[in-house]
């Protein structure tokens, strides 16, 4: 199977390309390089996972989209206490990282010995 057939890639790059749209204008360079980085990161680790040689190394870079995940959860959260993210859009942003979250874990536990 390719990574390009699981959902939670395409769901994780969905969501990459929102963040990138919404936070286009953002004049905070930092924040929004920082958070369409985390974001990025995801569906990026996800395929160099599927794409590495060993079952290992799959699961080392899904074990690193989940940081990843984790960081821009803390960011979307961050951006809605500062007004840089509408409320909705980062609580339906968050609740999206939160099925991505379950599904990475599943993803990532059918790798198990």
């Amino acid at each position: 199977m390719s990574y390009e057939d699981l959902d939670v890639w395409k769901r994780a790059c969905r969501l990459s390309c929102e963040i990138y749209t919404v936070l286009s204008r953002c004049r905070d360079f930092g924040f929004r390089d920082q958070i369409t980085r985390s974001g990025l990161s995801i569906p990026s680790n996800i395929a160099e996972g599927f794409e590495r040689g060993s079952v290992k190394e799959k699961r080392q870079f899904l074990y690193y989209a989940k940081g990843s995940l984790a960081e821009l959860k803390t960011q979307v959260f961050i951006g809605q206490r500062i007004g840089y993210i509408h409320t909705q859009t980062g609580s339906d942003w968050r609740q999206e990282l939160d099925e991505i979250q379950k599904m990475l874990a599943a993803l990532i536990q059918s790798t198990e010995p």
